[in-house]
């Protein structure tokens, strides 16, 4: 069963910046790809930004140039620096993770909120 702990969320104003961490831990698999999603009020759970263990990335367009991944596969963490923050981007974040054989993994969630 692997565990994944998610922390940075906040509140931040607009045009502010948040860096939030996600580490998968008792993992016994590796960890093929990791990812976040977000969940709006109301609203479906979407993708942000994904990225295999290679490091190929797939951002959704309504944050490229302004998120950007990153992932440290010896500690099997993930980390998503977002910067140009808007009232838009305010969800609740999920890291999610894939096993190379196939098994899906979701953190607690953390809740981003930008002010206007």
């Amino acid at each position: 069963q692997v565990q994944l702990v998610e922390s940075g969320g906040g509140l931040v104003q607009a045009g502010g910046s948040l860096r939030l961490s996600c580490t998968a831990s008792r993992s016994s698999f590796v960890i093929a790809a990791m990812g976040w999603y977000r969940q709006a009020p109301g609203k479906q759970r979407e993708l942000v930004v994904h990225i295999t263990r290679a490091g190929q990335t797939n951002y959704a367009d309504s944050v490229k140039g302004r998120f950007t991944i990153s992932r440290d596969n010896s500690k099997n963490t993930v980390y998503l620096q977002m910067s140009g923050l808007k009232p838009e981007d305010t969800a609740v974040y999920y890291c999610r993770a894939d096993s190379d054989r196939g098994l899906v993994y979701w953190g607690q969630g953390t809740q981003v909120t930008v002010s206007s």
